[in-house]
């Protein structure tokens, strides 16, 4: 008997907990599942035929028959050891990733988003990822921008809800990209919400947040234990009643990351006042981290008033860290210094 090892193991939700063992599987195990020792069969693929899934191995169930109707049934099969009580049997349900598409470089997404995202059959991505990831897809994936723009979004929240949900019963490999990391400020919690409601398995693959980005970039640490012992991340929302939450202990000491800062920096300014944020604490803005045109300027809380904001999507390093930034230039464009670091990027 073959034995399955440990790095071709995932447990199936139909199986609960699978024993991921490099030795030979008991009999017991044999009762109720398989071990794929090889890529599975896409007789019916929506993507070319010659991508793998990003799980190459899988259990797949061998105490259940297949339901006739279901579209994953239909397409697809695994390999199983030959032995005459291991037929070929359904794979799990398609799995959809939840994908951070890091800040827009594409030499900053992750090894494995970009294997996912090369495997992917749907991509359903946000207005904001940069084009450079957006290339990447390839080119049997459909893809659908879900993302909204200068306020205006063409589907609601529960709209993309259902679309996952569709496109997981339809498609192997379902992607939804995000810029940034999906777990801030992404809206990820409502679409897991909706993911196990429906019983579709997931996985979330996260990204680099476009804060350690612009702090990178601007070789900037968001805390130094002489300046900054604690970091606050934020969003700045002009909904009626919405608040800064100055019960959380701001001090000095705090360096306070906002996204999505808007149009009007002065509304910025004088909401970062009203939380006792002194109005000379200097503040970086920085716009399109870590893209070939990326800017950034320094200034205080209470210049902000007067500084006509960067192109979206920008974001606010406020605290004394930005003290420490050695060239205090007002304006630095990195638009040349990247041109061809970046653009020239190959992925194979």
């Amino acid at each position: 008997m073959r034995s399955c090892p440990k790095r071709h193991l995932v447990a199936s939700p139909l199986l609960g907990t699978a024993q991921a063992s490099g030795g030979a599987p008991t009999g017991s195990q044999l009762n109720y599942a398989t071990c794929t020792i090889g890529p599975t069969s896409h007789t019916n693929r929506t993507s070319s035929p010659d991508r793998l899934p990003p799980s190459a191995g899988h259990f797949s169930p061998s105490h259940q028959s297949p339901v006739p109707n279901h579209p994953v049934a239909k397409r697809r099969t695994s390999f199983a050891p030959s032995d005459s009580s291991l037929a070929l049997r359904p794979s799990p349900p398609a799995t959809v990733f939840l994908i951070g598409a890091g800040p827009g470089d594409p030499d900053l997404l992750t090894v494995k988003a970009l294997r996912i995202l090369q495997s992917a059959d749907i991509v359903l991505h946000d207005s904001l990822v940069s084009p450079e990831i957006l290339n990447l897809i390839p080119a049997s994936a459909q893809r659908i921008d879900v993302g909204k723009r200068a306020g205006f979004r063409l589907l609601t929240q529960q709209d993309i809800n259902a679309l996952l949900i569709d496109s997981a019963r339809k498609h192997d490999v379902v992607v939804r990209l995000k810029g940034g990391d999906s777990l801030l400020f992404g809206r990820a919690a409502e679409e897991i919400e909706a993911l196990r409601s429906a019983n579709i398995r997931f996985e979330v693959v996260p990204g680099i947040s476009a804060a350690f980005a612009s702090a990178s970039a601007a070789k900037l640490s968001l805390t130094d234990r002489r300046l900054a012992s604690h970091v606050l991340f934020t969003t700045f929302s002009r909904a009626p009643g919405s608040q800064f939450l100055p019960g959380i202990g701001l001090t000095a000491e705090t360096t306070v990351v906002v996204y999505m800062p808007g149009p009007d920096y002065a509304e910025v300014s004088r909401w970062l006042q009203n939380a006792s944020v002194s109005p000379e604490t200097p503040v970086l803005v920085v716009s399109k981290a870590s893209r070939p045109d990326q800017s950034q300027h320094i200034t205080t809380v209470a210049g902000l008033v007067d500084r006509t904001p960067l192109p979206a999507p920008a974001l606010l390093i406020v605290g004394r860290v930005v003290s420490s930034i050695s060239d205090p230039a007002p304006v630095f464009d990195l638009r040349e210094s990247l041109q061809g670091a970046t653009t020239n990027a190959h992925f194979s």
